[in-house]
């Protein structure tokens, strides 16, 4: 269904029984587990789909060994139940990942930890060998009966510096165990609207929509690309505005009745890095390491790059967060602790992102303590309106059973029953995944006439999806674009079946060619051309369009038009080399 059908039928029947404010991976998860009920539900989102926190978080797919101190186990326990299945359904997107952590203390960190998770203290502190051998104990207990992934290990410290030597030479010890790691989160949010939507006609989404309570105290839909305004009658709202939920619920509530707040997010920033010896002495290990403040940071191989962070700050307003030059300070002084020959040139920094955690509202101190959980509040509606139900907390790895938890409360409410669980479910391209990806590619470039080299870019990109994208391919002329790897006919399937509506939409989501900084200049414009045809934009539409991609890739993202443009050679060079080597 595309967005005329939808605005067409509101149009005629305004009357649903969820409306879902917010299309964040959480507001996407329980969208998808209302329609899969054959519920008659819309999601709206202001923006884009997975444009805010479920763009900025850190990759990783975990359990969240630091929560353990929190006294948090049952969060750690679902979260790594979580993972697993996250592991099974998404093969193509979340994959293992050896963690290392540098161990500086044998004792430290031990007391602290122990009054900390009785609560009587705030402050961090850094963490020993025997506090991490004990977390890890339990996370390797909290496991035991999948057993997907190896036990943790202990090495000593010429062990640790015979394989990375270019560690802090004071530690001590490492630490290695099991996570995983997320390559394409935004894509997973994609594919959880489509699973949705797959549930039936009474399953509708809207990106670039507001809705707000209207004067007679019922609601109306603010369509964003043409300024209409409709009426909407909802009989359950579901907010899952993260860290806007508070901003929200001031939209859905008379300033007389409003709710006290509910949220009190913290920001997190992190870099991506193009610094080959940085990845390559990684050799496929996270190092998940304290600064000197007991801040725990982050370090990854990314799609070929760096990803570090991050920073935990308390803000005001989600909508106006970015990676500010303090941060970047303090994310590579961090960088300079953990690895002290390591120099990071400025140029070197190819894209940065800050987003909000959607942490329940809290007066704590020490922004590490505030409870990672999730939970719902339900607040009743004014003069017989519809309740507002509100999903507070959450972290990305736990969006499934969040999802079916709110999903739950809302089926409740609505006296409608469960008819499919989505524990087991694949997402997307996860579904009938093949063991063997080099013969699954090879087949599919032989049904189709694609080069094999194609077939297995779309793989890597899309999963099993790849299938469907390649044929669309292989119906009409195409030609390569200024990124070697990209065609436009790809472009054009995205376009037309992911709602894509500006150019960060396809440059910033629904691929990841911004966020490794692979994206040029030119890449940027042949991508808008192609965009441009398909949306019938007249000049004066795709110069603004230009601007307002350009504006955000500086402001937000810490790229300039001149990084952009000097790109361009770095990516000819890459071509013909590719080209050369074929």
């Amino acid at each position: 269904m595309n967005r005329k059908q939808t605005l067409d039928g509101l149009r005629q029947s305004p009357k649903v029984d969820v409306c879902v404010l917010g299309g964040g991976i959480n507001g996407l998860s329980v969208f998808r587990e209302l329609a899969l009920q054959g519920v008659n539900v819309l999601i709206v989102e202001k923006a884009d789909y997975c444009s805010g926190a479920s763009a900025a978080l850190s990759r990783m797919v975990h359990g969240g060994l630091r929560y353990l101190e929190n006294g948090e186990f049952s969060l750690v326990k679902e979260s790594l139940v979580e993972r697993d299945r996250l592991l099974r359904n998404a093969p193509h997107y979340v994959a293992p990942l050896p963690t290392t952590v540098p161990v500086f203390d044998i004792f430290s960190g031990l007391a602290n930890g122990i009054v900390r998770f009785l609560g009587l203290t705030r402050r961090p502190s850094r963490r020993g060998a025997i506090a991490i051998k004990t977390g890890l104990g339990i996370y390797d207990f909290l496991t035991r009966k999948r057993a997907l992934m190896p036990k943790h290990q202990f090495r000593s410290r010429k062990a640790t510096l015979g394989k990375w030597p270019a560690l802090n030479p004071a530690i001590r010890n490492s630490a290695t165990y099991y996570d995983a790691w997320v390559s394409h989160p935004e894509r997973i949010g994609i594919e959880l609207l489509r699973d949705g939507l797959s549930g039936g006609e009474q399953a509708r989404a809207l990106n670039y929509a507001t809705i707000e309570e209207a004067s007679d105290g019922r609601y109306r839909l603010h369509d964003g690309l043409t300024g209409e305004t409709l009426a909407l009658q909802p009989r359950l709202i579901v907010n899952a505005t993260g860290g806007w939920i508070d901003i929200a619920n001031a939209s859905l509530f008379p300033a007389e009745a409003r709710p006290e707040p509910l949220m009190g997010g913290t920001k997190g920033s992190h870099l991506i890095i193009d610094n080959p010896a940085l990845r390559d002495m990684l050799d496929g290990h996270m190092i998940y390491y304290e600064n000197e403040d007991g801040r725990i940071c982050i370090l990854f191989p990314y799609l070929g790059k760096v990803l570090v962070g991050s920073t935990d700050i308390r803000v005001d307003d989600p909508g106006m967060v970015r990676c500010e030059a303090d941060e970047r300070d303090y994310i590579l002084q961090s960088l300079t602790f953990v690895l002290p020959g390591i120099r990071i040139r400025p140029e070197e920094i190819v894209f940065q992102f800050s987003g909000v955690r959607p942490l329940p509202a809290s007066k704590d101190s020490f922004t590490g303590r505030i409870p990672r959980d999730h939970f719902c509040t339900v607040l009743e509606g004014r003069d017989g309106g519809p309740p507002v139900l509100c999903m507070i907390g959450g972290k990305w790895t736990t969006f499934r059973s969040f999802g079916e938890l709110s999903a739950d409360m809302a089926l409740d409410r609505l006296g409608l029953p469960r008819r499919i669980d989505t524990a087991e479910r694949p997402l997307g391209g996860g579904r009938d995944y093949p063991e063997n990806g080099g013969d699954w590619t090879r087949a599919l470039s032989a049904s189709t006439g694609l080069p094999a080299e194609q077939t297995a870019a779309l793989f890597s990109r899309y999963g099993t999806d790849a299938r469907d994208i390649a044929r669309f391919i292989a119906a009409g002329p195409d030609h390569v674009l200024s990124h070697s790897a990209y065609s436009a006919r790809e472009l054009l399937y995205l376009i037309r079946s992911e709602a894509v509506e500006h150019l960060d939409d396809l440059l910033l989501r629904r691929t990841a060619l911004a966020v490794t900084g692979e994206l040029s200049l030119a890449m940027a414009e042949a991508t808008l051309d192609v965009l441009a045809a398909e949306k019938g934009w007249p000049a004066a539409r795709r110069a603004e369009e230009r601007t307002r991609f350009l504006t955000l890739m500086r402001e937000r993202h810490g790229v300039a038009e001149e990084n952009l443009s000097a790109r361009n050679e770095q990516r000819s060079d890459v071509c013909e080399t590719t080209a050369r080597s074929g």
